[in-house]
């Protein structure tokens, strides 16, 4: 299927696997929109690098075609600034990729994560940002991309999430929260059944994005992938003809690696995570 013709938006793409996912889309044709509030690494709440103008130039210096828009997700006035942009000047959104999410400046620029007990004396703002940043966030997104999905009778929304979701040793804030990513998804995908728009869940694995890079030398690297892995598997999910029959699922990068038969940009195939209890 030819993606030249489509058009997606990439949440949360200053860095990591949303700027992964992006170059990814743009490297296949489409047209991205991306979104992000940081417009100059200075401002940056992670004080990680990279901002959502360095992926727009990145992607237009590979030939692709980027359009960035500043955006914080948990200002409503700002998202739908978004969506009426591409509205006027498209008439169309084939793909959203929601990405955005709160909480993680927690495990990137606190303290307090590593000298808790555990979710009883973490602070109830992680909670609060993970749920409005990421969550909400994600749902408003969608809320105001399916009309135009619907209209078209076509599209993909797809929920990054994580196995953490299935998991009890991930912190309760951050497993509540993906867990309600992966129900949302499905119970989108019931909703939208009828009318030919997609919806899944996807996990990445371990993603060598700024902030694991950060850490390498404390984490086993191994068995990791590039953030633009995670958008070669939305890649190959939109040209599947029978990509409605996966709506609802939670899908893995490394499987859908397997499945539609693409390797990372180093040429290697990591392997799927488990999940608690799952047989390796």
């Amino acid at each position: 299927m030819n993606l030249d013709k489509k058009v997606a938006l990439v949440t949360g793409a200053s860095r990591g696997v949303g700027k992964g996912i992006a170059l990814s889309l743009a490297e296949a044709g489409m047209l991205v929109y991306i979104t992000g509030r940081t417009i100059s690494e200075s401002t940056s709440d992670s004080k990680l690098t990279g901002t959502i103008y360095q992926t727009q130039a990145e992607i237009q210096e590979r030939g692709g075609k980027c359009i960035a828009l500043q955006c914080d997700h948990q200002n409503d006035y700002q998202v739908k600034t978004v969506f009426d942009q591409i509205h006027k000047e498209h008439k169309q959104i084939d793909i959203l990729v929601n990405n955005v999410w709160g909480g993680y400046e927690y495990f990137t620029n606190g303290t307090e994560f590593w000298n808790e007990s555990g979710f009883w004396d973490a602070p109830v703002s992680r909670f609060d940002s993970m749920f409005n940043g990421g969550i909400r966030a994600h749902y408003y997104a969608s809320c105001l991309a399916v009309p135009l999905m619907v209209e078209n009778k076509n599209g993909l929304i797809v929920n990054i999430s994580f196995y953490a979701a299935e998991r009890d040793d991930q912190g309760v804030a951050y497993a509540a929260s993906k867990a309600a990513s992966n129900r949302m998804s499905s119970s989108m995908a019931y909703e939208l059944m009828d009318h030919n728009v997609s919806v899944v869940s996807i996990y990445p694995g371990l993603v060598r994005t700024e902030s694991v890079l950060a850490g390498a030398e404390f984490i086993d690297l191994s068995n990791s992938e590039s953030p633009e892995f995670v958008g070669r598997a939305i890649v190959a999910l939109a040209k599947d003809e029978s990509l409605h029959e996966k709506s609802g699922r939670i899908l893995k990068t490394e499987e859908l690696a397997v499945e539609y038969g693409f390797a990372d940009i180093d040429g290697k195939s990591p392997k799927a995570f488990c999940f608690q209890g799952e047989a390796n």
